[in-house]
This record gives structure tokens, C-alpha cells and sequence, in this order.
């Protein structure tokens, strides 16, 4: 009994304190919920003071830059109606000076119709007295008005006509004149500023030898060697009683150049048989074209041109092989590329073009040993395969007169080509075919009929014809001249030009006894 009543009463102590606990706790959560309430509040009050002061800060903002935008707005403003007063100002201003100058103007017609009416009057007043004149005057004279009138156009025609012939004189002397003087002063500047060293056209080199023991052992054991080398290289070893040398000949200055430099390779290593002599020409045949190579690539840098083809700087510097009539041909191309840019400089056209043009206007020649046909026509096949402008194409066909030149950059090459190659000591001729054409262009000369006498001066540059007074008058001189010129332009060649020279003198001849 005792602990079933200690056991009740420990179950009710237990609830008890369960109960109170339970009381206990749930005073703390009231408190606890008060007190969040009481915060809760208080972030609430803090935030809606805060709100009411961003409002207020926010309205004091927007009133701050609505004054704002009001001042500048109003300063625009300000400005602008001063921009219009003063506009306004300007424009009256305009208005009145236009009235005065209306007023001036007004003025001005008044007094020129009052002078309009004065100078018909005054017309009037003329016609009248002019026709009391040609009365009297047609008294006096005999002559009615018309046949007075056709009268002095006859004299004033033939006047007209002696005073326009003698201007027409005088211009074409004065245009003569200018432009002689300056096409010279373009190609005396063009000429001053080039120089060339020009190189003696050959058919033949000479092989300095240590001493005449060498020719044996060129010859060889029953001639090999010399074969070997003839055979190899194209070109004849003439052996003679020259001393200490041997020639070369051939019509290929290449083939003689390198057989040229196998012979003093030979002769320097002393080693001479078929097997070395093969050598030493293939290495003289790369030499020679390294030396072509560079001869093309000096004459483009010389010129100062750019994007040319490396086969064709090739074969520009197989010009430097290549003679005509003892110029040249790479020197002399170099020589027309630096005069056709001198003269564009001076006429105001493209000088890269001309001096692209006139560097190839003679590259045909590399080729004319190997490939039928003109240097002209194989020239211009290269310009065409390797797509150069056709300005510089049609120069190429054009500068020996195969084709009209029809452009500038043509005439410009072809007059520097002339120039090149008839300067003096440019070119020269031998003998024998020097003589041949002077007296042909005497005989051609001398074929007109009225010819007396022809002398070719200044080396066959210039032809001076006699006629006879009786038979060629002063105006058949000017068709005579013109005729021979025209038979000499087709019968004859010659470099650059001539100049065909007519006199006529008149003499009377008598005797005092």
C-alpha cells in the first residue's frame, strides 16, 4: 500500500510539475512573442520613417533638376531670342541696303533711257546727214552706193589676204620656233642627265696564252682537244701565227664568252683533256648564266622598276651579250628606259610606264639567234605571254614603225630609241657600207628632175640639193623637198633622221668690155 501510494503520489507531483512546466514555458513564448512583436514594430516604424525620408529626399531631387532643366531651358530660350533679334536686325538691314541699291538701280535706268532717247535722236539725226553725204559723194564720184561698196571689199579682201598670208608666216615661224626650242630643251636635259659606256660589237674573242707551248697542249694528241672543246662549246679556235693568243669565233656571243672563260679556266688548272674541258664548260655555262642573271636584274634596279618577270630579267641580261651595229643592245635598252622617263617627267606622263616600255622595247633580240622571226613580233609574243600592259606591248610593236604608234608612251619610246641609237658615237658602220649609203642617198637625191648638185654632209645626216633656177621656182622647192623625203623614207636605211636641204640662187652674169 505504502508503495502504490508513494508510486500515486510521485505520478501526481509528476503532473504537477508537467502542468507547471507547461506554464512555465508558455509564459516564456509570450514574452517572447511580445518582445517580437515590439521589434517587428519597431523595423516597421524605422522603415516607414526612413521611406517618408527617401520620398521627401527624392521629391527634393526631382524638384532640384525640374529647376534646373527650367534655368537651362530658359537660358536656350534667352539665347535663342537673341539669335533672332540679331537675325532680325541683319535682315532689315539687308532690306534696306537692297531698297537703296532698288532706288540706285531705278536711278540708273531713268538716266539710261533718257540716253537710249538721246542717242536715237542723235542716230537719227546721223542716218540723215550720212544720207546727204552719199548723195553728195555719189555726185562728186560717179559711183552709186553699191558699186562704191564693191569696190572697197575688193581692195580690203586683197588686203586681208597680203596681211593674213604674212600672219600666217609669222605664226608658223614663231610656232617653229617654240616648238623646236622645246622639244631641244627636253632632249638636251633628257641627254645631259644620261651617260653609257658602250661596248664595240665583235664577232671575235682573243684568248691570251702564257706562251706558245700552250697551243700545243690545247690542240692535244691529234687534235681531241680542240674538237672537245669546238663540240661543246659551238664556237671556232682559230690557231695562227698570232703569238701567245688564240681567237675565237662565232656569231653567238654567249657560246664565245663561255668558251672564252672554259679556255682560261683550262689554262690556269693546266690540266687539258676531253674529261676536264667538259667539266670546266658546264661550270663556264653556269657562270655565264649567273652573269646573264645579274646583267637583267642591274639593268631593272638601274632603271628603278619593279614586278618584271624573272624570265624576262632573264633575257634582258642576254642583251648584255648582244650588239647592234656596235651598241649594246642591254646597255643601249637601259639607256632608252632612263631618256623615255626623262621625257614623260618633262611632258607630265607616267614615267614608270615609259621606262617599263622602253627597257623592253628590244627584248625580241635575246631570242632572234634561236627563233625565226623580227625582233619585233618575238618581242612583243613575250610581252604578251608574260601579260605586260598593252601600253608597253604596242610600244614594242610600234617603235620601229611596224604599226602606227597610237599613244603617247609609243612615240615617247620610239623618239628615245632614235635618240639612243643616232647620237653620235652611239653606233657605228663599217666603211665600205657607210660609203654605199651616202652615195645612194646622193643618187636618189640627185633622180629629180631641176637637180644641179647633191653634197650629204654631216656623215649622211644631212643632204644639201642645188636645183636650177629656171627649172624649180621658190614654191615648186617646198614639193621637191617633200618628194625626196618621201623616196629616201622608203628606199633608204639609215639611223635617226636626215635633213633634206634645198637652195636655189639665181644669178646674172655679163661682161664689161
Amino acid at each position: 500500500m505504502d508503495y502504490v501510494l508513494y508510486a500515486l503520489i510521485a505520478v501526481i507531483g509528476l503532473v504537477i510539475g508537467i502542468v507547471i512546466g507547461i506554464q512555465w514555458r508558455k509564459r516564456v513564448g509570450e514574452k517572447a512573442i511580445g518582445s517580437a512583436e515590439e521589434k517587428a514594430k519597431s523595423i516597421i516604424e524605422e522603415a516607414t520613417k526612413l521611406g517618408e525620408t527617401r520620398k521627401k529626399e527624392a521629391l527634393i531631387e526631382a524638384k532640384e533638376e525640374i529647376l534646373q532643366t527650367k534655368n537651362e531651358t530658359e537660358r536656350e530660350l534667352k539665347e535663342r531670342r537673341a539669335e533672332i533679334s540679331r537675325l532680325e536686325r541683319k535682315l532689315t538691314q539687308k532690306e534696306e541696303a537692297l531698297d537703296r541699291k532698288h532706288e540706285a538701280v531705278d536711278r540708273k535706268e531713268e538716266a539710261l533711257n533718257r540716253k537710249i532717247k538721246e542717242n536715237t535722236e542723235a542716230a537719227e539725226e546721223i542716218e540723215h546727214l550720212k544720207a546727204q553725204q552719199v548723195t553728195v559723194l555719189e555726185q562728186l564720184s560717179g559711183l552709186t552706193v553699191a558699186e562704191a561698196k564693191s569696190e572697197l571689199v575688193s581692195k580690203i579682201e586683197e588686203e586681208a589676204k597680203l596681211d593674213a598670208a604674212k600672219r600666217v608666216i609669222e605664226i608658223e615661224q614663231q610656232s617653229r620656233e617654240e616648238a623646236d626650242a622645246k622639244a631641244t630643251n627636253i632632249i638636251t636635259l633628257a641627254i645631259q642627265r644620261l651617260s653609257a659606256d658602250m661596248v664595240s660589237e665583235a664577232t671575235v674573242s682573243v684568248v691570251n696564252l702564257p706562251n706558245d707551248e700552250m697551243k700545243g697542249r690545247i690542240i692535244g694528241r691529234e687534235g681531241r682537244n680542240i674538237r672537245t672543246i669546238e663540240t661543246l662549246t659551238g664556237v671556232d679556235l682559230i690557231i695562227d701565227d698570232m703569238p701567245e693568243a688564240i681567237t675565237l669565233s662565232s656569231f653567238d656571243p654567249i657560246r664565245r664568252e663561255v668558251a672564252r672563260l672554259s679556255l682560261e679556266k683550262l689554262i690556269a688548272d693546266g690540266r687539258i683533256h676531253p674529261a676536264r674541258i667538259e667539266e670546266m664548260v658546264e661550270k663556264s655555262r653556269r657562270e655565264v648564266d649567273a652573269i646573264i642573271k645579274q646583267a637583267g636584274e642591274r639593268a631593272v634596279f638601274e632603271v628603278g622598276i619593279h614586278g618584271i618577270n624573272a624570265e624576262m630579267v632573264r633575257l634582258l641580261g642576254r642583251l648584255k651579250f648582244r650588239t647592234s651595229y656596235g651598241q649594246n643592245v642591254l646597255n643601249h635598252s637601259i639607256e632608252v628606259a632612263l631618256l623615255s622617263g626623262m621625257i614623260a617627267d618633262e611632258l607630265g606622263v607616267d614615267s614608270v610606264l615609259a621606262k617599263r616600255a622602253g627597257l623592253l622595247h628590244d627584248i625580241g633580240k635575246a631570242l632572234t639567234q634561236e627563233v625565226e622571226g623580227s625582233h619585233v613580233q618575238l618581242g612583243v609574243d613575250i610581252a604578251r605571254k608574260y601579260k605586260e600592259n598593252k601600253e608597253i606591248i604596242h610600244a614594242i610593236e610600234a617603235h620601229h614603225g611596224d604599226v602606227e604608234p597610237q599613244t603617247l608612251i609609243a612615240l615617247i619610246v620610239d623618239a628615245a630609241d632614235d635618240l639612243s641609237a643616232a647620237r653620235p658615237g652611239a653606233r657605228r658602220e663599217d666603211l665600205e657600207n657607210y660609203i654605199k649609203r651616202l652615195q645612194k642617198l646622193e643618187e636618189i637625191a640627185g633622180s629629180f628632175p631641176g637637180v644641179e648638185k647633191t653634197f650629204a654632209i654631216q656623215a649622211g645626216r644631212e643632204i644639201r640639193i642645188m636645183v636650177k633656177p629656171e627649172e624649180v621656182t621658190d614654191d615648186r622647192m617646198v614639193l621637191v623637198a617633200r618628194d625626196i623625203v618621201k623616196k629616201i623614207e622608203s628606199e633608204l636605211e639609215y639611223p635617226g633622221q636626215i635633213k633634206v636641204s634645198i637652195i636655189r640662187e639665181s644669178r646674172a652674169i655679163d661682161y664689161a668690155k
